[in-house]
C-alpha cells in the first residue's frame, strides 16, 4: 500500500469516527446548560427559569424522554417550551412523558414547524444554502391540537397570538409569543403594544428567533425572548462556531444568550433533538437551559452577566 492509499484510509477511517461520535454518541449526550441574566427589578428575589426547546420526539426515544421527566428535580420556577415538540404522528404520548413531570410547575408555549407538519427527507446540503433559494417541504400534518389540549388541561398557557399574566409564586410574570415564524405564521400585530411595565418579568416567546420578531419585541419593551428552532447550529466547528442557524440570526446568536438593543436579552436553546433524517450533532450537545434571571444592576454595582455586552455579542 503506498502513501497516497494510506493517507485516504485514513482520511475515511477519521471521517467514520466523526460520524459515529456524531450520530451515536453526541446526538444523545444529555446536557443541562446554565445561564444568568439580569432581567429583574431592583431588589427582586431571582426566578429560576427552565426553557426547553426542540424535543422532535419520536415514539421510542426513552432515554431523552427520562432525562426531560428527571428535569423536574431542578424545582424550576418557571418552564417555558419554545416549539418543535413532535417529530411523528403518534409522538403526542412521548412528550407527554418526557413534558409530564414539569407540568406540575407554572408554564407557557408556542409551536414550531415541526408540531405542525412531520420532518421529510431532504438533502443536507439545502441546509447549507441562503434561505431565499429554499422551497419548503412539508410532512404529513402532525397531532398539534392533541398535544395543545393536553398542555392546557394540566395548566399551561398557550402563549401564541396572545398576551397574558402568570403568576409564579406570587410574582407577575407578562407574556406574550407569536406562531412559528419559520413557516411566516407570526402575526406580530395582535400582541402588540407596549409590555406591562408593572410585571415582575416581561417575557417574549418565538420558536424561530427571525429578526423582524425580535425588533418587535425589544420595541415593545420586553426584558428577554426565549427561541429554539437553530438546534444551535446542529454541527458546529471548534473555534468557529455555528454554520449556519436556519433563519435569518446571525451565527453568533445560533444558541445562548445575548443583548438584543439597548434593554432585551435573547436567549436561543439549541434544543434536545434533531430530525430522524439529519440524526447527528458535533460540538453541539442536545441541552436543555436553566437561566436564573436576577436584578438588573445598579450604577453602582458590578455584573457578570450583563455588563459589556451590546448587540451583536453573545455569550454562552
Amino acid at each position: 500500500m503506498n502513501r497516497i492509499q494510506r493517507s485516504a484510509l485514513s482520511v475515511l477511517a477519521a471521517g467514520a469516527a466523526t460520524l459515529a461520535y456524531a450520530g451515536i454518541y453526541e446526538r444523545r449526550r444529555w446536557t443541562l446548560r446554565e445561564a444568568t441574566l439580569p432581567v429583574l427589578p431592583p431588589g427582586a428575589e431571582p426566578l429560576r427559569l427552565l426553557h426547553v426547546s426542540d424535543l422532535h420526539m419520536m415514539p421510542g426515544q426513552r432515554s431523552k424522554q427520562r432525562w426531560v421527566a428527571e428535569l423536574a428535580e431542578l424545582q424550576p420556577d418557571l418552564v417555558i417550551n419554545t416549539g418543535d415538540n413532535l417529530a411523528h404522528r403518534k409522538a403526542v404520548p412521548a412528550v407527554m412523558r418526557a413534558l409530564g413531570p414539569l407540568l406540575n410547575f407554572p408554564g407557557a408555549f408556542v409551536f414550531g414547524s415541526n408540531d405542525y407538519y412531520a420532518p421529510k427527507p431532504k438533502n443536507p446540503a439545502r441546509y447549507l444554502m441562503p434561505r431565499a433559494n429554499k422551497k419548503r417541504i412539508h410532512g404529513v400534518r402532525l397531532p398539534w391540537r392533541d398535544l395543545r389540549a393536553a398542555l392546557l388541561e394540566r395548566g399551561w398557557m398557550d402563549a401564541t397570538h396572545t398576551r397574558g399574566h402568570l403568576d409564579v409564586h406570587g410574582r407577575d410574570v407578562f407574556l406574550a409569543g407569536v406562531d412559528d415564524p419559520h413557516l411566516r405564521r407570526d402575526r406580530y400585530d395582535r400582541i402588540s403594544g407596549a409590555a406591562d411595565v408593572r410585571a415582575a418579568v416581561r417575557l417574549g416567546l418565538t420558536h424561530s428567533p427571525e429578526p423582524r420578531v425580535l425588533d418587535s419585541f425589544a420595541n415593545d419593551g420586553y426584558n428577554l425572548v426565549l427561541a429554539g428552532h437553530t438546534h444551535g447550529g446542529q454541527l458546529r466547528i471548534p473555534g468557529y462556531g455555528a454554520i449556519v442557524t436556519n433563519c435569518e440570526l446571525d451565527r453568533s446568536r445560533a444558541r445562548g444568550a445575548s443583548r438584543w438593543g439597548a434593554h432585551m436579552w435573547l436567549h436561543v436553546s439549541a434544543g434536545l433533538g434533531t430530525s430522524p433524517y439529519a440524526p447527528v450533532r458535533f460540538a453541539c450537545p442536545p441541552e436543555a437551559n436553566l437561566l436564573t434571571l436576577v436584578p438588573v444592576p445598579t450604577a453602582n454595582s458590578d455584573s457578570l452577566s450583563g455588563a459589556g455586552f451590546g448587540r451583536g455579542e453573545a455569550i454562552g
